[in-house]
């Protein structure tokens, strides 16, 4: 199971994690306004090669200035992979002490993890926590390895990498990625990681959103990865309990306690059978 590196510190709850180039500070500087409970720095996807060395360090202003402005916002700066040509420096050069932590993608191993781990303290930012990127058919492959790892603070999967990686084709219904999405989810559950759902990048389809996020939510997901700033609402909506669903799942332990004090094991509840496993999930619904 990961550990909580800064032991003083509860990990923030990640429902919405906003992207944005880091070689873009307008961009990063309005980050805030949308509300998200995350921002990431991009030097990956989002920056040119010929852009990085400059972007490594528009990362390291912006994300010191993030968190003087807003100290109640979690952010990330995400490096590119262990391996490529950038990796090092990212790490040497971008990432502010404030920061809450690095995004490292691509990870296919738990001696990738160990890298990223003495990198870190190579640049005295050994306190900075680690979100694992599960992007690839290996990481998907090896997810366990990753996620078990001490230093793993949090994981998400990337949909689009991974099925590029495949040789697949992306679908509206994404049961494409279904087992791998499944099998992210299932492993980071196992290792006790809050784990973030793929990105939808049919950023003006608010429905389709909300259906994605649904699923992710049904299988175990803890938030949304968003690359436009209306997807944070729409994220930091579909990953915490509706009215309703707090309503029922009060009156649910309301008839639940009542059986268990006439010490029966199982209960009707609107039409339904309910027993411990129920009850308990109507406790977690409760405390989201």
């Amino acid at each position: 199971m990961a550990e909580n590196f800064l032991m003083e510190d509860l990990l923030p709850r990640l429902r919405s994690l906003l992207f944005a180039p880091a070689s873009r500070p307008d961009m990063c500087a309005k980050l805030p306004r949308s509300g998200p409970d995350g921002v990431v720095l991009d030097l990956e996807d989002a920056v040119a090669p010929a852009a990085k060395a400059e972007a490594r360090l528009q990362a390291f202003a912006a994300a010191a200035e993030l968190r003087s402005r807003h100290p109640e916002l979690a952010v990330f700066v995400r490096v590119n992979p262990p391996g490529t040509e950038w990796f090092a420096d990212d790490i040497a050069q971008s990432l502010a002490a404030e920061l809450t932590g690095v995004v490292v993608p691509k990870l296919e191993g738990a001696t990738q993890v160990d890298l990223v781990q003495e990198t870190l303290a190579q640049a005295d930012r050994r306190h900075l926590r680690i979100m694992a990127g599960i992007e690839t058919a290996a990481g998907v492959a090896r997810v366990a390895d990753v996620l078990e790892h001490s230093r793993v603070d949090w994981a998400y999967f990337g949909a689009e990498d991974f099925i590029t990686d495949m040789g697949g084709v992306r679908t509206d219904d994404s049961l494409e990625v279904l087992y791998a999405r499944s099998q992210v989810a299932l492993a980071a559950r196992l290792a006790g990681v809050p784990v973030i759902d793929q990105v939808v990048t049919a950023f003006g389809d608010d429905e389709r959103f909300l259906a994605d996020a649904a699923v992710g939510r049904s299988i175990g997901y803890s938030g949304k990865l968003c690359i436009h700033p209306a997807q944070v609402p729409l994220a930091n909506q579909g990953f915490a309990p509706s009215p309703e669903e707090q309503d029922r799942a009060r009156a649910l332990l309301v008839v639940w306690d009542q059986a268990q004090a006439r010490r029966e094991a199982s209960v009707a509840f609107e039409g339904q059978m309910v027993d411990e496993p129920l009850a308990r999930r109507a406790r977690a619904l409760m405390d989201e």
